[in-house]
């Protein structure tokens, strides 16, 4: 059986990080690969000349929008391999008016994500890096017996889910080995569903009110933006967690500064809005704020694991088998 065709679209520096000489060679296994550099540019000579025999896209960070334009020069185009998260940037209604299918390494993606939100909760519960700090600026232990009665500690504490998404629903299993309740308000999951995956299902404010850490996984959407409301904050237990590794704009920034600063609760914010804060931004100077530069998603040797999604997704498509991880256009209101 002949190989397809098949050409990567993203910008060169994302196919530097993303598909290193084995990545390639075990791309080159299971299709017939044009030439590098990669097309960063579907709009010249030398891509249009690519793309007319193309019949699979393996695209990434950096990929022009797939338009119509694009499209009529790729008349045997028939899937796009996203080896990265979301396709909203480049996957037009031009692809699905035509039938294309579109597979996405999302939830590749997602395990890195949920590995730092695990990291983030059992440090916080234990006030790690509270704790650190006082211990590097007195140079003596802290009085633990008498300081953490109450306050520090992971067992039986409550930890509230915000999205049942792909990355909401990798930290729920990585929860499972440890002594936590976990609350998950997601609209979408009814109350058996919930339990089938060990959890409670909550309405949101519950979940904000109960959980001792609220951890944010919920896609930007047009009703998701400013989700997590002042309300919502406000009604958080004192001396609660909350870590954002969704999107900036799922929080109301102001109202989180506000309570993160009056001392009410802590932050965890791998994402901001704007993203990045700017320089004299008051939460640069909160103790209690933990600010990441967005890397919990896939970093350095992980963007070997969407390169090994790529490549078998592409296999699957040449051996006529369905998409391990298909994006539907119905789906698009659900995701990021």
């Amino acid at each position: 059986m002949s190989k397809p065709r098949a050409a990567l679209a993203m910008s060169a520096e994302a196919a530097a990080a993303v598909f290193t000489p084995r990545a390639l060679a075990a791309l080159r296994d299971v299709c017939d690969l044009a030439p590098l550099p990669v097309l960063d540019d579907l709009k010249t000579a030398r891509a249009k000349g690519v793309l007319a025999d193309v019949e699979v896209l393996v695209t990434g960070w950096g990929c022009p929008p797939l338009d119509a334009g694009v499209l009529a020069a790729a008349p045997r185009l028939k899937a796009v391999v996203h080896a990265a998260g979301s396709v909203r940037g480049h996957v037009t209604d031009a692809c699905w008016d035509r039938g294309i299918e579109v597979s996405s390494a999302a939830a590749a993606n997602a395990l890195p994500v949920a590995e730092y939100t695990l990291a983030m909760i059992l440090l916080h519960g234990k006030h790690v890096l509270e704790r650190a700090r006082d211990y590097r600026r007195t140079r003596e232990r802290d009085d633990w017996l008498r300081t953490s009665q109450g306050q520090v500690g992971n067992y039986r504490r409550t930890v509230g889910i915000l999205s049942a998404s792909l990355i909401g629903r990798r930290v729920i299993e990585l929860l499972r080995p440890f002594d936590y309740e976990v609350l998950l308000h997601d609209p979408y999951v009814t109350v058996a569903e919930a339990a089938d995956m060990g959890v409670e299902r909550v309405d949101l404010p519950d979940l904000f009110s109960r959980s001792d850490l609220v951890s944010v996984h919920t896609p930007l959407l047009p009703a998701t933006r400013g989700l997590v409301s002042r309300e919502l904050l406000g009604a958080m237990r004192t001396n609660a967690v909350l870590i954002n590794t969704s999107r900036g704009a799922v929080v109301d920034q102001d109202a989180l500064t506000d309570v993160v600063r009056a001392g009410r609760i802590r932050a965890v914010l791998d994402v901001t809005d704007p993203e990045v804060l700017p320089a004299d931004h008051p939460l640069w100077d909160c103790p209690n704020a933990l600010i990441t530069p967005h890397l919990a998603g896939s970093q350095g040797s992980e963007w070997e694991r969407l390169a090994d999604s790529a490549v078998g997704e592409v296999a699957r498509w040449a051996a006529g088998t369905k998409l391990a991880h298909p994006v539907r256009r119905e789906r698009l209101a659900f995701l990021a």
